[in-house]
Protein backbone atom coordinates (compact mmCIF):
# COMPACT_ATOMS: atom_id res chain seq x y z
CA UNK A 1 0.00 0.00 0.00
CA UNK A 2 1.19 3.72 -1.02
CA UNK A 3 1.92 5.15 2.58
CA UNK A 4 2.01 8.97 1.44
CA UNK A 5 -1.32 9.83 2.61
CA UNK A 6 -0.99 7.94 5.86
CA UNK A 7 1.80 10.22 6.47
CA UNK A 8 0.22 13.48 5.44
CA UNK A 9 -2.45 13.19 8.27
CA UNK A 10 0.95 12.31 10.72
CA UNK A 11 2.42 15.48 9.43
CA UNK A 12 0.01 17.52 10.13
CA UNK A 13 -0.45 16.30 13.86
CA UNK A 14 2.94 16.82 14.30
CA UNK A 15 2.86 20.28 13.12
CA UNK A 16 -0.24 21.22 15.27
CA UNK A 17 1.69 19.95 18.45
CA UNK A 18 4.56 22.35 19.57
CA UNK A 19 5.17 19.89 22.48
CA UNK A 20 6.45 17.13 19.87
CA UNK A 21 9.11 19.65 17.99
CA UNK A 22 12.54 18.24 17.38
CA UNK A 23 15.18 19.80 19.16
CA UNK A 24 18.93 20.49 18.64
CA UNK A 25 21.11 17.38 18.22
CA UNK A 26 23.54 17.03 20.68
CA UNK A 27 26.68 15.83 19.23
CA UNK A 28 28.42 12.25 20.33
CA UNK A 29 31.52 10.46 19.73
CA UNK A 30 32.18 10.70 15.38
CA UNK A 31 31.20 7.60 14.26
CA UNK A 32 32.55 5.69 11.51
CA UNK A 33 30.28 3.46 8.94
CA UNK A 34 32.97 2.03 6.99
CA UNK A 35 32.64 -1.67 6.29
CA UNK A 36 34.76 -3.38 4.50
CA UNK A 37 32.91 -6.15 2.69
CA UNK A 38 30.58 -3.96 1.12
CA UNK A 39 27.90 -6.66 -1.00
CA UNK A 40 28.19 -8.40 2.28
CA UNK A 41 27.30 -5.34 4.48
CA UNK A 42 24.30 -4.89 2.06
CA UNK A 43 23.06 -8.40 2.13
CA UNK A 44 23.19 -8.01 6.17
CA UNK A 45 21.45 -4.69 6.34
CA UNK A 46 18.25 -6.46 4.03
CA UNK A 47 18.22 -9.71 6.41
CA UNK A 48 17.93 -8.10 9.08
CA UNK A 49 15.47 -5.17 7.85
CA UNK A 50 18.52 -2.58 9.11
CA UNK A 51 18.51 1.50 7.11
CA UNK A 52 21.45 3.16 7.30
CA UNK A 53 21.76 6.88 5.84
CA UNK A 54 23.40 8.50 2.92
CA UNK A 55 24.29 12.32 3.50
CA UNK A 56 23.48 14.52 0.06
CA UNK A 57 26.48 16.04 -1.05
CA UNK A 58 27.93 15.25 2.52
CA UNK A 59 25.50 16.75 4.66
CA UNK A 60 25.90 20.34 3.88
CA UNK A 61 24.08 23.22 6.24
CA UNK A 62 24.78 26.80 7.82
CA UNK A 63 28.39 26.68 7.92
CA UNK A 64 29.32 23.95 5.99
CA UNK A 65 30.02 23.81 2.33
CA UNK A 66 28.55 20.86 -0.04
CA UNK A 67 31.12 18.23 -1.17
CA UNK A 68 33.90 19.77 1.42
CA UNK A 69 35.71 17.38 4.14
CA UNK A 70 35.05 19.23 6.81
CA UNK A 71 31.52 19.23 5.99
CA UNK A 72 31.65 15.43 6.28
CA UNK A 73 33.82 15.63 9.30
CA UNK A 74 30.55 17.38 10.87
CA UNK A 75 27.90 15.06 9.76
CA UNK A 76 30.02 11.97 11.16
CA UNK A 77 30.61 13.90 14.34
CA UNK A 78 26.79 13.85 14.54
CA UNK A 79 25.95 10.39 12.87
CA UNK A 80 27.10 7.40 10.81
CA UNK A 81 26.53 8.06 7.36
CA UNK A 82 27.65 7.24 4.15
CA UNK A 83 28.87 10.67 1.76
CA UNK A 84 27.29 11.08 -1.37
CA UNK A 85 29.58 13.72 -3.63
CA UNK A 86 29.51 15.19 -6.83
CA UNK A 87 32.71 14.35 -9.30
CA UNK A 88 33.81 16.56 -11.65
CA UNK A 89 36.96 17.51 -13.97
CA UNK A 90 39.70 20.31 -14.36
CA UNK A 91 41.45 21.66 -17.47
CA UNK A 92 44.09 19.28 -16.65
CA UNK A 93 42.58 16.37 -16.31
CA UNK A 94 42.08 16.04 -12.59
CA UNK A 95 39.16 14.74 -10.61
CA UNK A 96 37.26 17.06 -7.71
CA UNK A 97 34.41 17.54 -5.77
CA UNK A 98 32.08 19.51 -7.27
CA UNK A 99 28.23 19.12 -8.56
CA UNK A 100 27.41 22.48 -10.64
CA UNK A 101 29.09 23.35 -14.17
CA UNK A 102 30.94 26.23 -12.48
CA UNK A 103 32.58 27.25 -9.36
CA UNK A 104 30.19 30.61 -9.02
CA UNK A 105 27.54 28.61 -5.91
CA UNK A 106 29.16 26.78 -3.83
CA UNK A 107 33.23 29.04 -4.18
CA UNK A 108 34.66 32.62 -3.92
CA UNK A 109 35.71 31.89 -7.62
CA UNK A 110 33.83 32.52 -11.13
CA UNK A 111 33.30 30.48 -14.37
CA UNK A 112 33.11 26.12 -15.25
CA UNK A 113 35.23 23.57 -13.18
CA UNK A 114 36.44 22.43 -16.36
CA UNK A 115 38.43 26.34 -17.01
CA UNK A 116 40.44 25.78 -13.85
CA UNK A 117 43.53 23.78 -13.09
CA UNK A 118 43.24 21.96 -9.92
CA UNK A 119 45.81 24.25 -8.46
CA UNK A 120 43.22 26.97 -9.36
CA UNK A 121 40.72 24.88 -8.32
CA UNK A 122 41.85 23.93 -4.36
CA UNK A 123 42.58 27.76 -4.00
CA UNK A 124 39.27 28.72 -3.85
CA UNK A 125 37.43 29.51 -0.70
CA UNK A 126 34.28 27.45 0.17
CA UNK A 127 30.89 28.97 0.54
CA UNK A 128 27.96 27.72 2.47
CA UNK A 129 24.88 27.47 1.23
CA UNK A 130 23.41 30.84 2.53
CA UNK A 131 26.82 32.41 0.72
CA UNK A 132 28.42 32.65 3.66
CA UNK A 133 32.30 32.21 3.37
CA UNK A 134 34.65 29.37 4.84
CA UNK A 135 37.87 28.42 6.27
CA UNK A 136 38.17 25.90 4.02
CA UNK A 137 38.48 25.18 0.21
CA UNK A 138 37.40 22.37 -2.07
CA UNK A 139 38.71 19.32 -2.63
CA UNK A 140 40.03 16.41 -4.99
CA UNK A 141 38.69 13.24 -5.08
CA UNK A 142 42.14 11.52 -4.18
CA UNK A 143 41.76 14.21 -1.05
CA UNK A 144 38.30 12.47 -0.39
CA UNK A 145 39.16 8.96 -1.31
CA UNK A 146 42.24 9.20 1.69
CA UNK A 147 40.24 10.91 4.27
CA UNK A 148 37.20 8.39 3.96
CA UNK A 149 39.54 5.46 4.29
CA UNK A 150 37.74 4.02 7.57
CA UNK A 151 35.66 6.62 8.20
CA UNK A 152 32.70 6.07 5.67
CA UNK A 153 32.33 5.22 2.12
CA UNK A 154 31.12 7.45 -0.64
CA UNK A 155 28.81 7.27 -2.92
CA UNK A 156 30.36 9.06 -6.33
CA UNK A 157 27.75 10.62 -8.55
CA UNK A 158 30.05 11.17 -11.59
CA UNK A 159 28.64 14.75 -13.52
CA UNK A 160 28.57 15.47 -17.28
CA UNK A 161 32.21 15.72 -18.75
CA UNK A 162 34.07 12.99 -16.56
CA UNK A 163 34.10 9.65 -17.80
CA UNK A 164 33.36 5.94 -16.00
CA UNK A 165 36.65 4.91 -16.94
CA UNK A 166 38.55 7.73 -15.56
CA UNK A 167 36.50 8.13 -12.40
CA UNK A 168 37.33 4.07 -11.94
CA UNK A 169 41.34 4.64 -12.53
CA UNK A 170 41.50 7.19 -10.00
CA UNK A 171 39.73 5.20 -7.54
CA UNK A 172 42.08 1.84 -7.79
CA UNK A 173 44.94 4.54 -7.91
CA UNK A 174 43.65 5.08 -4.36
CA UNK A 175 43.62 1.55 -3.45
CA UNK A 176 39.24 2.33 -2.69
CA UNK A 177 37.31 0.36 -5.45
CA UNK A 178 36.55 -1.96 -2.32
CA UNK A 179 35.16 1.36 -0.10
CA UNK A 180 33.10 3.54 -2.62
CA UNK A 181 29.51 3.10 -4.53
CA UNK A 182 29.14 4.22 -8.52
CA UNK A 183 25.63 6.13 -8.77
CA UNK A 184 24.51 5.30 -12.42
CA UNK A 185 21.30 6.95 -13.48
CA UNK A 186 20.22 3.72 -16.10
CA UNK A 187 20.73 0.74 -16.79
CA UNK A 188 22.67 1.37 -19.90
CA UNK A 189 25.45 3.50 -17.30
CA UNK A 190 25.23 0.54 -14.94
CA UNK A 191 26.15 -1.51 -17.65
CA UNK A 192 28.60 0.60 -18.74
CA UNK A 193 29.78 1.18 -15.39
CA UNK A 194 29.87 -3.29 -14.76
CA UNK A 195 32.42 -3.07 -17.44
CA UNK A 196 34.35 -0.70 -16.24
CA UNK A 197 35.12 -2.13 -12.86
CA UNK A 198 33.29 -5.21 -12.34
CA UNK A 199 33.69 -5.54 -9.00
CA UNK A 200 31.94 -2.04 -8.11
CA UNK A 201 29.00 -2.06 -6.08
CA UNK A 202 26.64 0.53 -8.06
CA UNK A 203 23.64 2.67 -7.08
CA UNK A 204 21.37 1.92 -10.05
CA UNK A 205 18.11 3.74 -11.18
CA UNK A 206 15.65 0.76 -11.15
CA UNK A 207 11.64 1.19 -12.15
CA UNK A 208 10.60 -2.18 -12.12
CA UNK A 209 11.48 -5.26 -10.83
CA UNK A 210 12.06 -6.09 -15.01
CA UNK A 211 14.81 -4.00 -15.04
CA UNK A 212 16.86 -6.81 -13.01
CA UNK A 213 16.31 -9.41 -15.89
CA UNK A 214 17.88 -6.57 -18.33
CA UNK A 215 20.55 -5.77 -16.06
CA UNK A 216 21.42 -9.65 -15.86
CA UNK A 217 21.36 -9.92 -19.87
CA UNK A 218 23.84 -7.27 -19.95
CA UNK A 219 26.11 -9.29 -17.46
CA UNK A 220 25.52 -7.06 -14.26
CA UNK A 221 26.27 -9.45 -11.03
CA UNK A 222 22.82 -7.92 -8.55
CA UNK A 223 25.36 -8.65 -6.19
CA UNK A 224 26.73 -5.99 -6.34
CA UNK A 225 23.68 -3.54 -7.53
CA UNK A 226 21.95 -1.34 -5.00
CA UNK A 227 18.37 0.38 -6.42
CA UNK A 228 17.82 4.15 -6.35
CA UNK A 229 14.21 3.87 -6.56
CA UNK A 230 13.56 7.88 -6.65
CA UNK A 231 12.03 10.38 -4.06
CA UNK A 232 8.04 10.59 -4.60
CA UNK A 233 7.29 7.90 -2.05
CA UNK A 234 8.52 4.47 -1.43
CA UNK A 235 6.94 1.81 -3.24
CA UNK A 236 6.76 -0.97 -0.67
CA UNK A 237 5.24 -3.58 -3.49
CA UNK A 238 8.20 -2.63 -5.58
CA UNK A 239 10.55 -3.22 -2.46
CA UNK A 240 9.94 -6.84 -1.98
CA UNK A 241 10.39 -7.73 -5.02
CA UNK A 242 13.93 -6.77 -5.23
CA UNK A 243 14.49 -7.86 -2.51
CA UNK A 244 13.11 -11.29 -3.47
CA UNK A 245 15.51 -10.92 -5.96
CA UNK A 246 18.48 -10.37 -3.28
CA UNK A 247 18.77 -6.67 -4.27
CA UNK A 248 19.28 -3.68 -2.07
CA UNK A 249 16.81 -0.26 -2.08
CA UNK A 250 17.77 3.41 -1.76
CA UNK A 251 14.97 5.78 -1.62
CA UNK A 252 15.99 9.44 -1.43
CA UNK A 253 13.80 12.06 1.35
CA UNK A 254 16.34 14.79 -0.27
CA UNK A 255 15.16 17.95 -2.37
CA UNK A 256 13.70 21.14 -2.39
CA UNK A 257 10.83 22.79 -0.58
CA UNK A 258 8.87 19.81 -1.69
CA UNK A 259 11.17 17.11 -0.67
CA UNK A 260 10.43 14.38 2.52
CA UNK A 261 13.00 16.60 3.83
CA UNK A 262 11.73 19.85 3.79
CA UNK A 263 7.92 18.19 4.61
CA UNK A 264 9.17 16.35 7.63
CA UNK A 265 10.97 19.27 8.62
CA UNK A 266 8.47 21.85 8.67
CA UNK A 267 6.12 19.76 10.35
CA UNK A 268 8.50 19.38 13.06
CA UNK A 269 8.23 15.43 12.93
CA UNK A 270 10.66 13.05 11.08
CA UNK A 271 8.96 9.66 9.36
CA UNK A 272 12.54 8.34 8.54
CA UNK A 273 11.75 4.69 10.26
CA UNK A 274 7.79 4.44 9.18
CA UNK A 275 9.86 5.05 5.39
CA UNK A 276 12.24 2.41 5.87
CA UNK A 277 9.75 0.11 7.06
CA UNK A 278 8.83 0.17 3.38
CA UNK A 279 11.64 -2.11 2.52
CA UNK A 280 14.70 0.50 2.09
CA UNK A 281 18.13 -0.44 2.80
CA UNK A 282 19.36 3.05 2.72
CA UNK A 283 17.95 6.92 3.12
CA UNK A 284 19.48 9.19 0.99
CA UNK A 285 18.82 12.55 2.86
CA UNK A 286 20.06 16.27 3.15
CA UNK A 287 19.41 16.08 6.79
CA UNK A 288 21.62 12.98 8.16
CA UNK A 289 21.42 13.91 12.18
CA UNK A 290 17.70 13.70 12.14
CA UNK A 291 17.50 10.79 9.96
CA UNK A 292 20.01 8.27 11.88
CA UNK A 293 18.46 9.62 15.43
CA UNK A 294 14.52 8.65 14.36
CA UNK A 295 15.88 5.34 12.96
CA UNK A 296 17.35 4.76 16.29
CA UNK A 297 14.84 5.86 18.19
CA UNK A 298 12.91 2.91 16.37
CA UNK A 299 15.30 -0.10 16.37
CA UNK A 300 14.39 -0.51 20.22
CA UNK A 301 16.91 -1.11 23.24
CA UNK A 302 19.61 -2.80 21.21
CA UNK A 303 20.17 0.61 19.15
CA UNK A 304 20.93 1.57 15.97
CA UNK A 305 20.59 -1.89 14.15
CA UNK A 306 22.85 -0.92 10.98
CA UNK A 307 26.09 -0.82 13.29
CA UNK A 308 25.61 -4.54 13.92
CA UNK A 309 25.71 -5.01 10.18
CA UNK A 310 29.29 -2.73 10.11
CA UNK A 311 30.29 -4.82 13.09
CA UNK A 312 29.98 -8.03 11.49
CA UNK A 313 31.47 -6.73 7.49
Amino acid sequence: MRIALALAAALALAACDSNEQVGGIEAPAPHALAPTNLAAFFDCLREHSATIVSAHRGGAGPGYAENAIPTFEHTLSLAPAFMEVDIARTRDGQLVLMHDDTVDRTTDGHGAVSSLTAAQFVALTLKDNDGQALDGHPPTLRDALEWADGKTVLALDVKRGVSYEDTARAVEAAHAMGRVMFVTYSVDGAARMHRVAPDAMLFVTIHSAGDLATLERRGVDLTHVVAWTGTDEPNSGLNAALARRGVEVEFGTLGGRDSWDARFDRAHGDQYAQFAEAGLQVIATGRPAEAVRDLDAHDGASGYSALQCVRAH
